[in-house]
């Protein structure tokens, strides 16, 4: 690289620098590199050809200013596009492209295989345009935080989403993770903070997108050997929202576009909120540096609603649906169903569709049908803090003497008894239940579970301490 234009160019930015917003410097000024300098044109090295658009929409007129104060009127820039080769080829791909701040050029004389005449913003929804560009959030206007209850089993993660919304990307809450069971609210709540953030923050770029599209689109720009195009449409989001992050797993490639993007908005101060059907030490397959930071902010987890939260979700669910139903029937059904906030108002609407098709009145006997039709279809999720609770309890000891380092027999059985009902009614693996059931190894958990299996063939107490605690998971 030629000093001469590395010196032309550090002036140049210099002269950027004091007239920019430092945000914006740093995303589209510092990734750039003097190339080499011919007569009056200095050629730059920009990562991508969405890179080179949003500099001539938007900054054109003080490359201009900059440029022609180092070389004067007759001043020319030349971008050099460096995409990154995907299919393994080492040389990179570069296209010269002279800048349209000549009136000698037009943008559609530029040698880019654009799909119309006028540059087109690179973007993964096909949103054309790049003048006044306007990124449908994807967010759904109906989850609200209005209609998202507060109570025990989720007020840390409400609580938490209303902080973001009010300041996005200024809290501690960095990324903000929000992991539970099906059908508990995640989606909800991601959905509250991007229409909340909207509301209050109207200037700031939302979108919500799931990990399973994320992918997709990834898998789109690699085929069409636009990676950095997609890479940096990302870069420019403000509050970005993925939904069952988990579905990454085993993807290592969408996982590392992911890590850098992550980083990028992480470090330019901009909000990340992610979703997840279990907490990051459970998640497998999923790299550990991308772990790592999903540890940075909060997780917050959605636990089943209790028994005061529930009914209050119906009676909200029925009020807002303009129906009426006696009290003692709402307390039957948030009595009877448990399992989560989906199967909640399923079960009532499926009781208003019953009276109303049918002509019957809704009764105590109407509604024992349709809660026995959904506890029986409905496969009990169970998490690795539960299985614990119920296991302690059982033994009238506390979760934290389970997880002690102590040898005393009936505290070790407890334990490996615990550690067997994990690996039979969770997806966890053997280190992620060993790794919450006191910090142990997997082969402990492997043995853990050998040993249940043969005391329970054996030892007719120890057999019955199974069939016991089997009852009280199945309830």
């Amino acid at each position: 690289m030629s000093e001469t234009a590395q010196s032309v160019w550090n002036n140049c930015l210099e002269f950027i620098k004091d007239n920019i917003q430092p945000q914006a410097y740093k995303t589209w000024f510092e990734p750039i590199k003097a190339v080499k300098l011919t007569d009056n044109a200095l050629s730059i090295q920009v990562p991508s050809k969405f890179f080179y658009e949003w500099l001539e929409e938007h900054y054109v007129k003080i490359l201009k200013v900059s440029l022609t104060k180092e070389l004067g009127e007759k001043a020319k820039l030349v971008y050099i596009i460096k995409m990154e080769n995907t299919y393994g080829n080492k040389q990179p791909f570069t296209e010269k492209i002279p800048s349209s701040n000549r009136t000698s050029v037009k943008a559609q004389d530029v040698d880019i295989p654009f799909n119309n005449k006028s540059p087109e913003l690179r973007n993964p929804f096909v949103i054309p345009g790049i003048r006044n560009v306007k990124i449908e959030s994807q967010l759904n206007p109906n989850y609200s935080f209005e209609n998202f209850l507060e109570g025990d089993s989720n007020r840390l993660a409400r609580s938490a989403g209303l902080a973001v919304a009010a300041k996005p990307g200024g809290t501690s809450f960095n990324p903000l993770l929000i992991f539970g069971g099906v059908g508990l609210g995640k989606t909800h709540l991601a959905h509250a903070i991007g229409v909340d953030i909207k509301d209050k923050h109207p200037e700031k770029t939302v979108l919500y997108i799931s990990a399973e599209k994320f992918t997709q689109q990834y898998i789109d720009s690699v085929k069409k050997n636009n990676r950095n195009d997609f890479i940096h449409f990302y870069q420019i989001i403000d509050v970005l929202i993925i939904d069952d992050v988990q579905f990454l797993s085993g993807k290592s490639g969408t996982q590392d576009v992911f890590f850098h993007i992550f980083n990028h908005l992480h470090q330019n101060g901009k909000q990340v909120i992610l979703t997840s059907d279990k907490a990051p030490v459970d998640m497998q397959d999923i790299e550990q540096r991308l772990l790592s930071r999903f540890k940075w902010g909060l997780s917050a987890e959605l636990q089943n609603p209790d028994f005061e939260t529930r009914v209050s979700i119906l009676r909200n669910k029925l009020y807002r649906d303009g129906v009426e139903m006696p009290e003692d029937i709402i307390e039957y059904v948030a009595k009877n169903i448990k399992s989560n906030v989906r199967e909640l108002e399923g079960a009532i609407i499926s009781l208003i569709a019953q009276s109303s098709f049918n002509k019957k009145e809704i009764t105590i006997d109407l509604a024992k049908t349709i809660v026995e039709k959904f506890v029986k279809n409905t496969k009990r999720e169970v998490s690795i803090d539960y299985i614990q609770k119920i296991v302690s309890d059982y033994f009238q000891m506390d979760v934290d003497t389970l997880q002690s380092k102590t040898r005393k027999r009936h505290i070790v059985q407890a334990r490996q008894l615990a550690m067997f009902f994990a690996k039979k009614l969770t997806k966890a693996s053997l280190a992620s239940i060993g790794s919450q059931i006191g910090k142990r190894d997997h082969a402990t958990v492997l043995h853990a579970c050998k040993t249940v299996d043969n005391l329970s063939s054996t030892d007719k107490q120890f057999r019955k301490y199974v069939e016991d605690i089997t009852k009280k998971l199945s309830v």
